[in-house]
């Protein structure tokens, strides 16, 4: 008997216990969150014409979308529905506030957050009660009806008064009480993953927004699989017309001075000594080759360290700024830089590099800047210059090659470059950031 108790006792500390706790954090989510949360909506809304909407929108929205992530984690935590996230990246470059509110109100899932926000209050009130009030009015039937039936006539479910059944009604309580609490425990969690699945319902992309999502990824892998082949195929023809061609020419001398060392050693020394300055010359070539495709200072000293060097082999001055610490308002060079990782690293490197080499080439620029930080879940990298301007993205292969080089991981480009100048140049990739490494001190 004392085993089958402590059975029982675990059982409600693993299961029924969280299930209460779960579905009461649900309801007063619902009332004392959602609820005010849409108030605010719609008056923000309402306010925008008097111009404290402007600021006021984003603020409120922006809190809807944590509150309905806090959802999409209980969902995935409790009930294991994976809610995916359906919003809109936020438009590169600096946004202003009329730019934040067209990007919030023009993104569909803001206004499906909204719908849900409403919708909510009484769905979660319903079943937050079915999952836990369940156990608890069982509870009551159980120990708290009968005492207080013969206290005050106190009645419970369909015996009212308990008094007018007797002792007949007060076991009809305790037995009903007993089963709806039993009831309560595989119930409980069948209503939580039912709101889970309201929640997903407004809270996933739609289906269009899938659809259009798998026609991007479709279009990103083709596009690299192109790069990759049209890469491949650089490297196959600078190996077949540089380093290649050189090593046979060195084979060749290597070759002709063997048999001119007996008959005229001085030919075939001035032989081996273009030898030896072809072996140096493909050497180099090799070295470059190598670098185009992985820069070893990428690898030993991450992002950080390679686009530094980068800068300092350019014939402009270029202020760089690099803060991988994955802390808002870190400072470059602090200390405990991260590292992404490898393939978004040197993705991140070869775009920077392109758009160094654009800023040498043809802005007639006297100076450049980058800046790299790493924000939430992205890494931001704005390049500009104090050239020209008038870069346009459609009117060359270069910015195209990086755009196609981004959208393989989701990235993307902006271009503000009007004529005359400056030309400022934001790239995004999504990505993680490693935990940062303190260094000693």
């Amino acid at each position: 008997m004392s085993e089958l108790l402590r059975e029982y006792g675990r059982r409600a500390r693993t299961r029924l216990l969280p299930g209460l706790y779960r579905a009461v954090l649900q309801i007063v989510m619902a009332f004392a969150v959602n609820l005010p949360l849409f108030i605010l909506a719609v008056l923000s809304i309402a306010f925008i014409p008097l111009g404290v909407g402007v600021v006021l929108v984003p603020a409120v929205f922006q809190a809807i979308r944590s509150v309905a992530d806090r959802q999409r984690a209980w969902a995935a935590e409790w009930s294991g529905v994976r809610i995916p996230v359906p919003y809109r990246p936020e438009p590169a470059g600096p946004a202003g506030p009329w730019r934040r509110l067209a990007w919030l109100l023009g993104d569909p899932a803001s206004w499906r957050d909204l719908l849900w926000t409403i919708l909510n209050v009484p769905v979660a009130l319903v079943l937050g009660v079915l999952a836990g009030g369940l156990a608890v009015y069982g509870l009551e039937g159980v120990f708290l009806a009968p005492w207080l039936s013969m206290v005050s006539g106190y009645g419970w479910g369909p015996f009212w008064p308990l008094e007018d059944w007797g002792a007949a009604g007060i076991a009809g309580s305790v037995v009903l009480g007993a089963v709806l609490f039993v009831v309560s425990w595989p119930v409980g969690p069948f209503f939580l993953k039912a709101h889970a699945l309201f929640g997903q319902s407004l809270l996933a992309p739609t289906r269009a927004a899938l659809a259009a999502r798998v026609e991007r990824l479709a279009e990103t892998r083709t596009e690299a699989v192109d790069a990759s082949a049209a890469e491949l195929r650089r490297i196959e023809r600078d190996l077949h017309d540089g380093a290649q061609a050189r090593l046979v020419a060195l084979s060749m001398n290597i070759g002709l001075a063997e048999e001119m060392l007996k008959h005229d050693p001085e030919m075939a020394q001035k032989l081996l000594a273009e030898a030896r300055e072809s072996s140096g010359t493909a050497l180099t070539e090799l070295r470059d080759l190598v670098r185009g495709i992985h820069p070893p200072v990428l690898a030993e000293r991450g992002l950080d360290g390679a686009v530094r060097a980068l800068a300092l082999t350019l014939p402009l001055p270029v202020d760089v700024h690099v803060d991988l610490s994955g802390r808002p308002g870190g400072r470059s060079g602090s200390v405990g830089q991260g590292r992404l990782e490898a393939p978004v690293e040197s993705a991140a490197y070869f775009a920077v590099a392109e758009m160094l080499a654009n800023v040498v080439k043809h802005s007639g620029a006297r100076r450049a800047w980058l800046q790299i930080e790493h924000s939430g879940d992205r890494l931001i990298m704005i390049i500009g210059d104090d050239g020209t301007g008038g870069a346009d993205p459609a009117a060359g292969s270069g910015m195209r090659g990086i755009e196609r080089r981004l959208a393989t991981f989701d990235g993307t480009m902006a271009v503000t470059s009007p004529p005359g100048g400056p030309t400022v140049v934001t790239l995004e990739l999504p990505c993680a950031l490693s935990s940062p490494r303190t260094s000693p001190s």
